[in-house]
């Protein structure tokens, strides 16, 4: 189960990615064009890596599927560290 972008957390576009602000915490993190798509999959409700791999293959065929996981799952050790996501009960 993937974790869920946290309330307090507001997302905007910028013209290469996006930025996280948890406004709570008052902590700012910046997402590139991938990791933006990987937020709005959680945003919208993909709750398993394999449909999120899967996904983002549609976008990024070149990428090996096993890169792209171990890159997700980077990803969202760091929106994990920064408070910017929860897990699901």
């Amino acid at each position: 189960m993937l974790p869920k972008p946290h309330p307090a957390v507001v997302f905007r576009t910028v013209s290469d990615g996006a930025v996280l602000l948890h406004t709570e915490d008052e902590v700012y993190f910046g997402l590139n064009e991938v990791g933006s798509k990987v937020w709005r999959l959680l945003e919208s409700g993909c709750s398993e890596m394999d449909d999120l791999c899967a996904r983002l293959s549609e976008d990024y065929p070149e990428v090996d599927r096993a890169v792209l996981r171990s890159d997700i799952a980077e990803l969202l050790k760091q929106l994990e560290e920064g408070q910017l996501v929860v897990t699901p009960a």
